[in-house]
């Protein structure tokens, strides 16, 4: 049975701040994400591993997907926090600048639990590589993308400005890629803390792509995120809607179904379905 769990926000906290990690025990987010890699300095690395493997223990975090995001292996950091990050034992860890299958391979064969894996899709040869990488997701516990837009600016050398135009092959790409894989994936962050009007609209942009949910780097994002990710009130009476018109008896064996003058069929129903379960998931919850 497929769990369609809510990440309408997944927020990074440096894993050398102790205090708002406690401080995300009690936030409004889907998702917590413990930062080793570009949050946390050189001279602090060793202190945030030990400090984010400790909080995952401790637990505490409720319903919330607690994420460690490692250094690359190919730093002098990686393969001490993979293990780390392993024995601490999180819903995923999320690992850096995934551009290839093997990436992923490096990633999974050190791993000695099935510990599911996130990956970054952050550069340009990983945008060349979405469908290579989607087909190897399976093999290596690859539950969710995340987009690292930040670094895929800077190696493409765009200026993305406020619609993000440049960036919109690629998002739209990393989008289809995730569904044609079944993988899970979440938005780049929006940068400018202050501006939560510009947020709103990046966040309802990604939304109509869409994304599961957003990446953010401030608390103060988590309203506008969980706003635009959660599904419209509309959209879930109709997908009950749906629902209902599928199961009943006489329509058990029918493939297309003519509910309130509008032609329906089954592929509707499965979204109909997922909608449902995400809007019964955040409901859960507390919205």
């Amino acid at each position: 049975m497929t769990v369609h769990r809510p990440r309408r926000s997944a927020l990074y906290l440096p894993g050398s701040n102790a205090r708002a990690i406690e401080k995300a025990r009690g936030l409004p987010c889907d998702v917590v994400i413990l930062d080793l890699e570009d949050s946390v300095a050189p001279d602090a690395k060793a202190e945030a591993r030990t400090l984010a493997a400790a909080a995952v223990r401790a637990g505490g975090f409720g319903g919330r997907e607690v994420v460690i995001r490692v250094n690359g292996l190919d730093t002098p950091w990686g393969a001490e926090d993979l293990a780390a990050a392993e024995q601490a034992g999180p819903d995923a860890i999320l690992v850096p600048k995934v551009a290839a299958p093997a990436d992923l391979a490096a990633y999974a064969g050190r791993l000695k639990r099935p510990t599911p894996l996130w990956a970054m899709i952050e550069t340009c040869s990983a945008i060349f590589a979405l469908d290579a990488i989607g087909r190897a997701c399976a093999g290596a516990r690859v539950g969710a993308w995340v987009i690292g837009a930040n670094d895929l600016v800077k190696e493409m050398r765009c200026r993305p400005g406020p619609d993000r135009a440049p960036l919109m092959p690629a998002l739209a790409m990393s989008v289809m890629a995730a569904r044609a894989h079944g993988i899970a994936v979440l938005d780049g962050v929006y940068n400018d803390i202050p501006d939560l009007d510009g947020l709103a609209r990046e966040c309802a942009r990604g939304a109509d792509l869409g994304f599961d949910g957003k990446s953010l780097i401030h608390p103060t994002h988590l309203e506008a995120a969980n706003r635009a990710f959660s599904p419209d009130p509309e959209a879930v009476a109709w997908a009950r809607t749906v629902a209902a018109a599928f199961d009943s008896p006489e329509s058990a064996a029918k493939g297309v179904l003519k509910v309130e003058g509008r032609m329906v069929e089954r592929l509707h129903l499965a979204e109909a379905q997922r909608l449902i379960a995400v809007a019964e998931a955040i409901a859960a919850r507390g919205g």
